[in-house]
């Protein structure tokens, strides 16, 4: 047994690793460039055709969309220098001098036919075109090259269905979340006590790098989104962007406020140092309130994160219930503070900016508030949709695929309204 459990837990870790963008975009991109060489070895006139494994290479990405839209820039690239090249040859020839000037003209070329990262590719085709004696064969070589690696890559990504970054991007909010709700919970603990000036610069900055997570929450939910585009495995991309795309708007507007708290935080120590922050009573139920926040921002994340209609319910009433128990905490404290404002009038600002700061975050993270905001943003992005793809909607129409259909489903984001 024990040696059974030794040779287990590898291969746990190997299966957990199935689904790595390193390892998924290793494997998948390895498997279309030796698959796109062995076809050019029969269709292409040239020995080593390595263009086909090369394109396939930088074609296939880890999601479908990034597949068509880099194939199509990656074709245009290659044809657009070797286009290039057969002019030069026609012309000039391989000097010093032209070869200067098919590289400035390439580069140029290439800004004006929009192929974005790819315009370093259409000096490179040009280059190896040109470079050799028999132009003709050798641009034709490239473009079927060029063509057998592209459609490999996407052909990949159609077979073998490229992964869903969903379930990764909901970690990653979730992630972000309980780190806000750590900082909460520390300063709601440090204001119910004595809290020196650089302690609470030191949660000043520690809210300052949450910014840096919300860079790396955002990459992952791009991901994502990419992920859900033209993924025939998806039926509700639309909704699954558009929820977690105002999740993490929501949590990145918590943490500029809840930066904002600290910053207060420390303007008061700075005022009332060597005394406590706030007065006992007062100290107590703002770290009750800032608690009851923490546990609300993760339960937000959670309800935005889930995927079923059930699940989601249960995470909205969670929701609901700890917001109404923060709402009458935050009443409690809002007397509490006014008392202290009008015993130290010195202090009557900062003392507003508290509460005015942990009401924001209650708004933010308000129920009907995230409705609100779930259906404008699904309203202006399906009206995008058909104003750009006015063809596609109509189709959809008259399959019943129906804007209400969205909202009727949205229990993976939250039903109240």
């Amino acid at each position: 047994m024990r040696e059974v459990r030794e040779w287990s837990a590898p291969a746990t870790r190997i299966l957990r690793k199935h689904r790595d963008p390193v390892v998924v975009q290793t494997l998948r991109s390895a498997t279309a460039a030796t698959i796109a060489y062995v076809i050019a070895l029969r269709l292409s006139p040239e020995q080593a055709p390595l263009t086909a494994p090369l394109t396939a290479l930088l074609v296939v990405q880890v999601t479908l969309y990034a597949t068509l839209t880099n194939g199509f820039r990656r074709v245009n690239a290659v044809v657009t220098g070797v286009l290039v090249a057969i002019a030069f040859s026609l012309l000039v020839g391989l000097t010093w001098w032209s070869l200067a000037l098919l590289l400035v003209a390439s580069l140029a070329v290439g800004r004006l036919v929009r192929v974005e990262e790819y315009v370093p590719e259409v000096a490179i085709s040009a280059m190896l075109v040109l470079g050799v004696t028999t132009v003709g064969n050798t641009a034709w070589a490239r473009v079927v090259e060029t063509l057998i690696g592209a459609t490999v890559g996407l052909a990949c990504n159609l077979l073998l269905a490229p992964p869903v970054w969903v379930e990764e991007a909901g970690e990653s909010i979730d992630g972000l979340a309980r780190r806000l709700r750590q900082l909460m919970l520390r300063m709601g603990e440090e204001a119910a006590g004595h809290t020196p000036v650089d302690r609470a610069e030191e949660r000043l900055y520690e809210a300052r790098r949450l910014d840096h997570d919300i860079i790396e929450v955002d990459a992952a939910l791009r991901q994502a989104e990419d992920s859900l585009r033209l993924n025939p495995r998806v039926r509700e991309g639309l909704l699954h962007r558009v929820v977690l795309r105002t999740g993490l708007d929501t949590l990145e507007i918590c943490t500029v406020v809840l930066r904002v708290l600290a910053r207060s935080f420390t303007d008061l120590a700075k005022e009332r140092e060597p005394e406590p922050l706030f007065e006992t009573e007062t100290g107590a139920a703002l770290e009750q309130l800032l608690s009851e926040i923490a546990d609300a921002v993760v339960s937000f994340a959670v309800l935005v994160t889930t995927h079923l209609s059930e699940s989601a319910e249960s995470a909205e009433e969670r929701l609901a219930t700890e917001l109404r128990t923060a709402a009458g905490t935050r009443d409690k404290l809002a007397l509490l503070l006014r008392e202290d404002a009008e015993r130290e009038t010195r202090h009557w600002q900062l003392l507003g900016a508290v509460l005015t700061e942990v009401n924001r975050i209650l708004d933010e993270l308000d129920t009907e508030h995230r409705s609100r905001r779930l259906f404008e943003e699904l309203d202006r992005v399906s009206g995008e949709q058909r104003a750009r793809l006015p063809r596609l909607t109509r189709l959809r129409e008259r399959l019943g695929v129906q804007e209400q259909l969205w909202r009727d489903r949205a229990g993976l984001g939250g039903r109240s309204r």
